[in-house]
């Protein structure tokens, strides 16, 4: 067993069995080939509820660009979500979005901008590499700079006289489509054995008293053993 196996199966003899069986099935469905980038939004409510829409559809990882605000949770809302996905937030430089949507190229991922405007369908997206799905202002949309260094263009279909959808609905119906997508493919898209390990090892410290301590103890007694 490695390290954190062993770390873990320590956390297993302390957690409920029904925890374990959570966090081993929530876990195998996890998915970093998907992540979301949210773009200053100004409301809190509909931060939130991405979050937690996220949690729902497996997607662990969501990056926060803040130009003039902080991501805030409202945990009523995200329901819990905020313990459950990583946010990476992104708030240094002249221009926070070009920082986040180039680390997220150099990582391999196909920036997909979402826009009313766009001619390409959600539905019609290649999900061939990774995507990260980004989300614009309530008001204003995309940024000029998140459209600069977005690979491609996607709107979701539309039939009414509004314009587009409230935001979280926009994530919510995007994510639908692309795991489902992911869900029928052929392609290597959920966590690795080591990374589902290194994430319930994450879930476990934070459902038990003074997990991370707990952690930092359990880690050190493997080490003395060695």
């Amino acid at each position: 067993m490695t390290i954190d196996e062993q770390v873990l199966a320590a956390f297993y003899n302390i957690i409920s069995e029904s925890k374990q069986d959570m966090f081993d099935w929530i876990a195998s469905e996890r998915t970093r080939y998907l992540t979301v980038v949210l773009e200053t939004v100004q409301k809190e409510h509909n931060a939130s509820a991405v979050l937690r829409t996220c949690d729902c559809f497996g997607i662990q990882d969501l990056h926060a660009i803040e130009k003039n605000n902080n991501y805030v949770i409202q945990r009523e809302i995200a329901r819990g979500a905020g313990s459950w996905v990583d946010i990476f937030p992104h708030s240094t430089g002249d221009d926070p979005t070009e920082e986040c949507l180039r680390s997220l190229k150099a990582k391999g991922y196909k920036i997909v901008g979402t826009s009313p405007h766009a001619e390409q369908s959600i539905h019609e997206l290649d999900i061939n590499q990774p995507i990260a799905l980004v989300f614009g202002t309530e008001r204003d949309g995309l940024s000029s700079s998140a459209t600069q260094h977005s690979d491609q263009l996607v709107r979701i279909p539309m039939f009414g006289f509004t314009e587009s959808f409230n935001i979280s609905v926009s994530a919510a119906l995007c994510l639908n489509i692309l795991r489902h997508k992911l869900s029928m493919s052929d392609l290597n898209w959920k966590l690795n054995h080591e990374e589902q390990v290194k994430l319930k090892i994450d879930w476990s410290s934070k459902i038990v008293k003074n997990g991370h301590e707990v952690e930092a103890e359990i880690r050190k007694r493997i080490l003395e053993k060695e």
